[in-house]
């Protein structure tokens, strides 16, 4: 956390900057890099000028930001000189009155390219009412073609950011934690970044969720004892051989980060006690003289399963072929002695750096010239250049493509002349034809996998052999975006769908501007938001595309002849909802709520009240909180708060995009029942279901809306929805059904 420091006296606060920047060049003399000490101690001398009488909002001198930045390009992603000066420099032309010339004549054009590309970072919007957030990670990955210093300056900046997110209001914690949840932890990953990706996890996690985050750090603590007598006895044994063969190597445990158990706890529905793979042993050696890193990885890889028995569904080999980020090393899983698995990594010195520290720190400016990383790295940004090129971007649909790009999970297949292909996982032979060329996944009809013919929307594996199929004929569908996994190949198909559309799509927007001209209708956001709205559209391409291709109409009643104050009535008919067949839109039938009582201050912490009015909230219909749930407020287009679960998945690009709308929120004391979803599996028998239901609408006086029970060779699985007050309730119910015999499970749904 930041260091306070209110009450030190100017002689003191000097004394720690001057310790915080002597720190960083002890760092950076440590290191491989030449030693070009003065223009660094040039940059120091020039910021701490510049931000001179600047504090953050713990009361901190600014400097200490740049130096900490500066720090961590340095000492844990492993930058040299240059990128030191653009860390100590990267607040300078943003804030102060210097510019980029300065910076140049001062330090040099390479320092003032990667500052400029930091500055530029900040600010700018797609359109009229697209996300600023989402044009600066476009800007930011833009950026990355011309040198990647940028982008791990910024990662460095957002880790520093994180590690001081105390400091600022719960709004902008949220904010900020969800896109770095969203985006910034993907994308630390991808570059090979997998320490920092890791703190970034946490430390998002722990703003989010600091009860959750509290309670496993202390189930962690507490089990650590059990654990350390655990890995001893299964790690004794390895290191005993290993030391027989005269290897020189470190054995350590990786224990599981804090975040990966809790999402380990979500996704399976188990408690911490049932999180056996809690840790991992790493082995990294350095290489022998004479002997290769591949062939030493293989001889510990005999030795281990001389001793243990391997998984043999769990072996990773990514030394063969290198994951897409350039994460090389050996894994395997073995059945430990006390009979859970225990995974082991084997890697050498240089891949264990290239994995801590990151791919990208490898790349040209470390190791010189156009090696095997570079291509790799090049490929990769290539890969992404499709969705900067999108000329209509909406801003949730360009960051859902760009996680969809940065996802983790990746398979391997080949082409019939044997050339290697990286996909994300779940890619299919639409994704090969796409990532081909685009003209080869627009004229795709089939394809065959490992020589047997199989459709389109065939999913791989990896090892497959790949062919696709074409015919001229063929063209693309909207349909086919359902088949797809790659961010690549979506953003190609929806550029050929919009290609193919543009007449209609045109058409339809002559239709709808004469409309608005003959009716007199100003139009403006809200206006537009309800009549995407009417016609249950999320754009107006697909509002004009629906108006061109005779999908919808604009009712006939609404012509030029009619009356001016007919016309007002048909500007507000529209506004209140009307329009395609000329009948009104049923609008959702929503939970009564009072208006908000006049500007919200996103500042403060929101209540969420009830009382016989109404509430002053909504609920979203895409994860269904209830009172208990970690949940944040977002002020939608109508000005109502609308409350999300932290976990949900529309939440985390909400975070990502419309930070200033969204608000840190409290419920209040609830006074009504919320619906809540729960399922519980077990083994069946005669009666079960009436001990079900009596328990839950008698002994627990819980309202059940519905219930659905299967039974399939002798095990049973209930879904069921009830009203509650809380979480609590849930919890309750939970706990009272699972000691009714047979049942082995229950949980809460969402």
């Amino acid at each position: 956390m930041e260091k306070k420091t209110y009450n030190l006296t100017p002689e003191q606060e000097e004394q720690l900057v001057e310790s915080e920047f002597r720190d960083l060049l002890a760092g950076y003399m440590a290191s491989n890099h030449r030693k070009k000490v003065d223009i660094i101690e040039r940059a120091f001398a020039f910021a701490k000028s510049a931000h001179k009488g600047v504090r953050r909002r713990s009361g901190e001198p600014y400097i200490l930001h740049p130096i900490a930045v500066a720090k961590i390009a340095s000492m844990e992603i492993g930058l040299g000189s240059t990128s030191i000066c653009a860390a100590l420099l990267h607040d300078v032309v943003e804030d102060t009155e210097f510019t980029v010339s300065d910076i140049e004549q001062h330090f040099g054009k390479k320092v003032a390219e990667i500052v400029e590309g930091l500055t530029k970072i900040s600010g700018g919007i797609f359109g009229d009412k697209a996300s600023a957030q989402a044009e600066n990670f476009r800007k930011l990955l833009l950026t990355m073609s011309k040198d990647i210093r940028v982008i791990l300056l910024k990662m460095a900046d957002r880790l520093h950011n994180m590690r001081t997110l105390g400091s600022m209001a719960p709004n902008k914690q949220y904010k900020i934690a969800g896109e770095t949840l969203y985006i910034y932890a993907p994308l630390a990953h991808r570059l090979g970044l997998f320490a920092i990706k890791t703190e970034l996890e946490d430390l998002s996690f722990k703003y989010e969720h600091p009860t959750e985050y509290d309670r496993i750090s202390r189930l962690l603590k507490v089990s650590e004892e059990g654990r350390a007598m655990g890995y001893n006895n299964f790690a004794t044994p390895i290191r005993e051989r290993l030391d027989a063969m005269g290897l020189k190597y470190e054995a350590k445990a990786r224990l599981k980060s804090v975040y990966s158990i809790w999402r380990k706890m979500e996704t399976k529905h188990i408690p911490f006690e049932e999180v056996y793979d809690l840790y991992a042993m790493r082995i990294i050696f350095d290489c022998p003289d004479g002997v290769g890193e591949k062939e030493m990885c293989y001889r510990i890889y005999a030795a281990l399963t001389d001793l243990y028995r391997p998984h043999p569904e769990r072996i990773r080999d990514w030394i063969a072929v290198p994951k897409a980020n350039g994460y090389q090393a050996l894994h395997v899983t073995l059945m430990g002695p006390d009979g859970n698995w225990i995974e082991v990594q084997i890697r050498s010195r240089r891949m264990d750096e290239i994995a801590e520290k990151g791919f990208a720190a490898h790349w040209k400016y470390k190791i010189g010239g156009e090696g095997e990383e570079e291509s790799e790295l090049t490929v990769w940004l290539r890969t992404i250049k499709d969705i900067l090129d999108d000329p209509n971007p909406n801003a949730i649909d360009f960051l859902d493509t760009l996680k969809l790009n940065l996802f983790s999970s990746e398979i391997v297949v080949f082409t019939p002349k044997g050339e290697l292909l990286t996909l994300a996982a779940g890619a299919t032979v639409l994704d090969v034809a796409y990532t081909l060329h685009s003209e080869i996944g627009s004229h795709c009809i089939a394809g065959k996998v490992n020589h047997k013919l199989v459709p389109l929307s065939q999913k791989l594996n990896s090892g497959d052999q790949v062919e696709v199929l074409t015919s001229q004929s063929q063209t693309p569908k909207p349909e086919w975006m359902t088949f797809l996994s790659t961010a690549k190949a979506k953003t190609r198909l929806r550029k050929e769908l919009r290609r193919e559309q543009q007449p209609y799509i045109d058409e339809g927007k002559k239709i709808f501007d004469k409309f608005l001209e003959e009716n007199n209708i100003t139009l403006n956001n809200d206006v537009m938001t309800k009549i995407l709205g009417t016609y249950h559209v999320t754009s107006r391409e697909e509002l004009f595309l629906r108006l061109g291709n005779g999908e919808a109409s604009i009712d006939d009643y609404l012509n030029v002849n009619t009356s001016k104050n007919a016309r007002s009535l048909v500007s507000r008919l529209f506004r209140l909802g009307f329009g395609g067949s000329g009948k009104k839109k049923e609008a959702p039938k929503l939970p009564p709520v009072m208006p908000s009582p006049g500007k919200i201050n996103t500042k403060e912490t929101y209540i969420l009240r009830f009382n016989d009015e109404g509430r002053n909230f909504t609920l979203s219909d895409c994860c269904g909180p209830i009172p208990g749930d970690d949940v944040m407020g977002f002020i939608n287009d109508d000005g109502i708060v609308e409350i999300h679960s932290l976990t949900c998945p529309r939440a985390q690009a909400l975070k990502a995009s419309y930070g200033s709308r969204l608000l840190a929120v409290k419920w209040e004391s609830v006074t009504e029942k919320f619906l809540a979803k729960v399922r519980i599996e077990g083994i069946d028998r005669h009666g079960i279901l009436q001990e079900l239901t009596r328990l839950i609408s008698t002994a627990l006086d819980i309202d059940i809306r519905s219930l659905n029970i299967q039974a399939r060779e002798e095990v049973f699985t209930c879904n069921l929805s009830v009203k509650v007050y809380s979480t609590s309730d849930v919890d309750a119910l939970c706990s009272k059904v699972m000691k009714i015999k047979g049942v082995k499970r229950a949980d809460r749904v969402r």
